[in-house]
């Protein structure tokens, strides 16, 4: 608070009086406290963009015993980014240059990560035979059978993913008319969501499995137009806790890479995002993700309606080599996720 006290020069009585204005200290340190807060806060802001922006670009959710929180905090980095100038309008609201600075290279470091899946890339000079393949968790088999097979039908579908594969289903399917369209399987019907297959227009030859994992991962070939084509129905544990994640990054790590002389699909649940570091060293070692490679990778297919956060989960991956025509999302009823469908010119 401030006083004012008046003080009359003795010589010079006549003369106006002299004003002293006496400022309390707490007048002079509570705005001083005030800015160091919201420099506090702006800094704080700052550095917890940063922090997520580097975890996610040094691929941090590989780190032992860090595992356990980076895993499922890294699946919501497009929601961070979308908030990533949070940070930077409050440093330039607070007059703080360099903070500002320093937000607005996080900035663009979560657009490098992210944005990327919204822009449609280059497709390679493919002119072999088309395949349409689509995936589909069917959510403990309890997803609409005539629904699916509709799917199939009218997008012509030449293969088919089915995940959470149970004997009901299987002859859910079979009852709706799957293999009238569909007449080829390499299946492993499980009760629970254990259960995984592969349904094709083609004849199927059944490939071994991947050894040591929890959930079915069945395999298949066929041979298009002289083309050995692999198909793997993925499905590996979600990364909840310590075994889940074990078998999560086992499954990762030891689906099939892409090969000479064989055009290696991969089509499935894989309970990861394209953030996921896991995720991302397999698309290096010569996949593309479908969804990504046509400007759709933002694109989610579960927790839409039943749950949430919506996160891409679902994807199909092709080798580099293989040209992607379409992509889309489309809704089922009776799952917690959306099925992916995807046409494919092969090499």
């Amino acid at each position: 608070m401030a006083r004012k006290y008046r003080w009359r020069n003795g010589r010079n009585s006549g003369g106006p009086p002299i004003v002293l204005t006496c400022v309390s200290i707490e007048a002079v340190t509570e705005p001083l406290r005030e800015r160091r807060l919201v420099r506090g806060l702006v800094w704080g802001a700052t550095a917890l963009w940063g922090a997520w922006a580097l975890g996610r670009l040094t691929g941090a959710d590989r780190i032992p015993f860090l595992d356990a929180l980076t895993i499922p905090l890294v699946s919501l980095t497009p929601y961070m980014a979308a908030f990533s100038p949070v940070p930077v309008a409050a440093a330039l609201v607070s007059r703080n240059r360099r903070a500002a600075l320093t937000a607005g290279a996080v900035v663009i470091a979560f657009g490098f990560a992210v944005l990327p899946r919204a822009i449609a890339d280059d497709q390679p000079p493919a002119h072999g035979p088309a395949l349409k393949v689509m995936s589909a968790n069917l959510m403990f088999g309890r997803a609409s059978y005539p629904e699916v097979v509709e799917l199939v039908r009218a997008e012509r579908v030449d293969v088919l993913s089915v995940q959470e594969f149970t004997p009901d289903a299987r002859n859910g399917l079979a009852e709706a008319g799957l293999h009238a369209l569909l007449p080829y399987e390499v299946v492993d019907a499980r009760w629970g969501a254990e259960g995984s297959g592969v349904y094709s227009r083609h004849p199927l030859t059944a490939l071994p499995p991947l050894p040591g994992t929890v959930m079915a991962l069945p395999r298949a070939s066929l041979t298009l137009d002289g083309r050995t084509v692999e198909i793997t129905a993925v499905h590996p544990l979600p990364p909840i806790n310590g075994p889940q994640r074990a078998d999560w990054d086992h499954v990762l790590r030891t689906l099939p890479r892409p090969s000479k002389g064989v055009t290696s699909i991969l089509a499935g649940d894989f309970n990861a995002t394209l953030d996921h570091a896991r995720l991302r060293s397999l698309l290096h070692s010569g996949y593309r993700d479908a969804a990504d490679t046509r400007g759709k990778g933002l694109t989610p297919s579960w927790g839409v309606t039943m749950f949430g956060p919506p996160l891409t989960l679902d994807h199909i991956l092709v080798p580099e080599n293989v040209a992607v025509r379409s992509y889309r999302v489309t809704p089922l009823e009776g799952t917690d996720h959306r099925p992916v469908i995807t046409a494919l010119t092969l090499p």
